[in-house]
């Protein structure tokens, strides 16, 4: 996935790509039809991951909303400062592959920001779902924004940063 993040979708080829791992670019094909395979079987179990990770966060707290908020925070920053090249491929590449499996990835993703949106509502019952969705959507922004991040900031100290940024986003204090 780094090979994607940084030089972009088109400006990888399967000869790099094995290089990278080991192989012969060609070798590759015994395993994937092409480097559009490759990114999605990259791209789908991040965002299943996402999707499971953020259901045990939530089921851990059944009683306390804003211990499932501050657990589905605590996930998601985790999972932003360990993966900055898997974020960076959402951005730029997601849109750029074809529909069934680009619908696939939206897909989890929508029912990731909704497990957000459920617990954010019970923990502001004032917010309409759609206002929750909103906040949801910003929290992300912050959460993900490890990929423009440089490393003037150890990663315990990015870590608490962006947790605080975050919850205040949500709740406002």
């Amino acid at each position: 996935m780094g090979l994607f993040a940084s030089r972009g979708y088109h400006g990888v080829s399967m000869d790099d790509i094995g290089s990278a791992a080991g192989v012969t670019g060609p070798a590759l094909y015994h395993h994937f039809a092409g480097k559009e395979a490759m990114l999605v079987a990259a791209l789908i179990p991040v965002s299943e991951g996402l999707l499971a990770g953020g259901k045990e966060r939530v089921a851990r707290h059944p009683d306390d909303a804003k211990a499932a908020l501050a657990d589905l925070i605590d996930f998601h920053v985790d999972f932003a400062l360990a993966n900055p090249a898997v974020i960076a491929l959402h951005l730029h590449e997601l849109d750029r592959l074809p529909e069934d499996p680009r619908r696939q990835i939206r897909r989890l993703q929508r029912l990731y920001v909704e497990e957000w949106v459920s617990v954010l509502s019970r923990v502001r019952p004032e917010l309409p779902a759609p206002e929750a969705r909103v906040l949801a959507h910003a929290a992300f922004g912050l959460m993900n924004s490890t990929p423009f991040l440089g490393g003037e900031v150890d990663r315990v100290r990015r870590a608490a940063l962006l947790r605080d940024a975050t919850i205040h986003a949500l709740i406002g204090h």
